[in-house]
């Protein structure tokens, strides 16, 4: 029979007290890496509802500088129409004058961005893909030959019309606002893992500068450093350049190391529960040594058929680097991670994609390296039954200007772009939203950034209202809202 002072004594037992006292037992280790794995102990510390999963993993693309929606996913053959005319000489004059330009725009630079007015006509052919009839750009072939299973989006508007959009794009903040949790660590943050021996956020290319957000668009912020993006370099020859296996005996010599230094950082654990740079310190360290065996596996793309290889444009320099990222991006969903971040086109700068002049020859080229990977990558999850537990997003900052600047150039657009998803329980062969005529406002069922963001979640049987940490207050457009209308 226990006393009401001793269950009272009992109830306001400290963390520190219990592992000091429990010795942090084996099997209660084991049993906590096991419900943590499952989500189930997460669910229950963070108050995140279980909530039914369509998709197990993302893959999230995304084209560093601002890929043009006209030349890509919103074809406008009014632009060939009106080209040379400026827009008060079109019947669309009055989009010059939206509320929404003046009321929702956020300048880093004052005037830095202005409205050129000189209609610039497509740079590229167009015409509809697959039995949905869905209408692309012929820079996009492969993707195109997917499109029965992509549900793109044609209204994402953003409210930033400099490169702090990249950031914008994966945290949902303005760059003026700070650092935010990004949406891949947000994920990290509510799900739990299915592979111990790799991280569960992994970020392959080169993120985005540092003049645009930098590590922040892969970073955690104010939820620890344990959740942020892992990133990784593909390349076959030497897949971990900073943690090599070495020599066998190398590797029982290391494994004692990171024994003794286990023992010594969860000693250290028991003093400073709450450090959670400490908490991240010991289990970068634990996941670095099982990473030397199980990440350079993951890179081994010799082991794949010379068909798959060919698939991912592996066979061709121009497709080469972005097709082994892709085939990289498979093979880690394929063992358990959750999402696999991927950039295309950083440059040091405001990335290749922002095609302030010459986008014709430079969106040919970008494109063609980005096209037949991606397409590969879609084609790839399908045939391993693996797409309807993968979702598949494309993204970019912003779209570019209907009307030219200088000569053979668009300028920066935040007022209406596109992205796509594909697997995971989304619709196939539609569009959802619509940008005018031009290509200049999203005027149907408009959706800024975090719209996107609680698409994501919901799929993964997260609810991001949710997504909370104690003392950290978010604003209502940080949840964003899903986009029902492209959920299966």
């Amino acid at each position: 029979m226990v006393s009401q002072h001793q269950a009272s004594c009992c109830s306001g037992i400290t963390r520190r007290s219990f592992l000091a006292d429990t010795g942090m037992g084996f099997t209660g280790l084991v049993l906590g890496s096991m419900l943590f794995r499952d989500g189930v102990a997460r669910a229950a510390a963070t108050g995140i509802p279980a909530r039914p999963a369509r998709a197990k993993s993302v893959i999230w693309l995304f084209m560093v500088g601002g890929t043009s929606h006209m030349e890509s996913f919103d074809p406008k053959p009014d632009l060939n129409k009106y080209a040379g005319k400026t827009i008060a000489e079109t019947p669309y004059k009055h989009t010059l004058d939206s509320p929404f330009l003046k009321r929702n725009l956020r300048e880093l630079v004052p005037g830095l961005h202005k409205v050129h007015p000189k209609v610039f006509p497509m740079q590229v052919g167009y015409r509809p893909r697959g039995r949905s009839g869905i209408a692309l750009s012929d820079w996009w072939p492969h993707v195109g030959d997917c499109i029965d299973d992509i549900a793109v989006i044609r209204s994402m508007w953003t409210t930033d019309n400099n490169h702090g959009a990249q950031l914008q794009f994966h945290t949902g903040r303005h760059v003026l606002e700070g650092a935010f949790p990004t949406l891949g660590s947000w994920v990290h943050y509510g799900l739990g893992s299915l592979n111990d021996n790799l991280p569960q956020f992994i970020v392959l290319g080169t993120p985005i500068a540092d003049c645009c957000g930098g590590n922040n668009a892969h970073g955690a912020h104010y939820l620890g450093p344990e959740h942020n993006g892992v990133r990784m370099n593909v390349d076959p020859q030497n897949p971990l350049p900073f943690a090599s296996p070495g020599s066998d005996k190398f590797r029982e010599e290391q494994k004692a190391e990171f024994d003794l230094l286990g023992r010594l950082n969860r000693l250290a654990g028991i003093e400073y529960p709450d450090d959670p740079a400490l908490r991240a310190r010991i289990k970068s360290y634990e996941l670095a040594f099982r990473m030397q065996t199980a990440v350079p596996e993951v890179f081994q793309f010799a082991k794949e058929s010379a068909a798959t290889r060919r698939l991912y444009g592996l066979d061709h320099p121009l497709t080469q680097t972005f097709g082994q990222q892709c085939l990289a991006a498979r093979r880690l969903v394929e063992r358990g991670v959750r999402f696999v971040q991927i950039f295309h086109g950083s440059n040091g700068g405001a990335g290749a994609w922002d095609a302030h002049g010459d986008l014709k020859r430079g969106h040919t080229t970008l494109c063609g390296q980005v096209d037949q990977p991606i397409g590969g990558l879609l084609k790839d999850l399908k045939q391993r039954g693996l797409l309807d537990e993968t979702l598949v997003v494309w993204g970019t900052e912003f779209g570019r200007t209907p009307g030219a600047q200088g000569s053979d150039g668009r300028d920066h657009h935040p007022y209406g772009f596109s992205a796509w998803l594909a697997g995971g329980g989304i619709k196939g062969g539609m569009a959802h939203g619509a940008t005018d005529e031009l290509g200049f406002h999203a005027v149907d069922s408009r959706h800024y950034v975090t719209d996107l963001h609680a698409t994501v979640l919901q799929q993964l049987g997260l609810d991001a209202r949710k997504l909370e940490i104690p003392g950290r207050k978010r604003l209502e457009m940080d949840f964003g809202k899903p986009i029902h209308e492209i959920i299966a």
